[in-house]
């Protein structure tokens, strides 16, 4: 591969910008303000989510409503490679919720003893070849094979080593015989939000990227999408998990019932994502 971006925009930079939404790798929960806490008033409840970033747009409408439920509570996620909050969380990182993009994670996390209760599936995620609407790649008519055409000079993916949305790209590019081609043009993104971004901006000429991402506002209308044969890559089961270090379990365990509920399970729906049991 002759192009490797690693952490090509900071923090916070990360945009896919239309009609006001941004895909960062931090979002602080919005809570209403209102009148300070009286004496003897309960500490304010706090619940801090590690999320992989294909989940970005379903989450942030999830929380509206559970927020909702929840008033008073703080909610803070940062959306980020599943591989690399693998790492934070091993060392420590102050997360109460790890929402991944690929279930071995927790489920490792769960191996060294930090999991509270059971690992959990919440989702199964999808992959689309995306384009700009403008774009001469005919990826409604052939599909990955479009990525061999002149025209698609540079191509993004998530990074394959800590990004299971890069790991199933580069696995659907070889089993439709179009790895060899083209891997000379990939052009890899820290994880699939920035991925999306850099094919949304022009920095890529086509990217490999999460169902849910290319069905949110800003890519719908900018751009158009093939999906990728679920039998082309691995199956992408999502999973989460609550660390024993949360500082309000109950918060956190009613956070993952609401998204395993039918409020939850109607918005990863409407977003893309297959639900684990189908």
């Amino acid at each position: 591969m002759n192009v490797i971006v690693k952490g090509a925009l900071a923090a916070g930079a990360l945009v896919i910008i239309a009609a006001g939404l941004k895909v960062g790798l931090r979002e602080n929960g919005a809570v209403a303000s209102g009148p300070g806490p009286s004496a003897g008033a309960e500490p304010k409840r706090t619940l801090t989510i590690a999320a992989a970033s294909d989940l970005k747009f379903a989450l942030d409408e999830l929380l509206v409503s559970f927020r909702e439920k929840h008033p008073g509570a703080d909610v803070q996620v940062t959306y980020g490679s599943s591989g690399n909050f693998l790492a934070q969380l091993s060392n420590g990182a102050p997360f109460d919720v790890f929402l991944s993009a690929d279930v071995a994670y927790p489920r490792r996390l769960a191996e060294q003893g930090l999991v509270a209760g059971e690992v959990f599936l919440y989702a199964v995620g999808r992959l689309v070849v995306w384009v700009p609407r403008d774009s001469p790649l005919p990826v409604a008519q052939r599909g990955m094979d479009a990525l061999r055409e002149p025209a698609a000079r540079r191509i993004a993916i998530a990074n394959p080593q800590h990004a299971p949305y890069g790991r199933a790209a580069e696995a659907a590019l070889k089993s439709q015989g179009v790895y060899d081609t083209v891997k000379d043009r990939l052009v890899l993104g820290e994880n699939i939000a920035q991925t999306a971004q850099f094919v949304q901006s022009g920095a890529a000429d086509a990217g490999i990227i999460a169902l849910a991402l290319a069905l949110a506002p800003a890519m719908r209308e900018q751009g158009h999408s093939w999906e990728v044969p679920l039998d082309a890559y691995p199956r992408m089961e999502q999973g989460g998990a609550i660390l024993k270090r949360a500082k309000d379990p109950a918060l956190a365990r009613a956070f993952r019932d609401h998204l395993l509920g039918p409020e939850g399970t109607a918005v990863l729906s409407r977003y893309g994502f297959s639900l684990p049991k189908e």
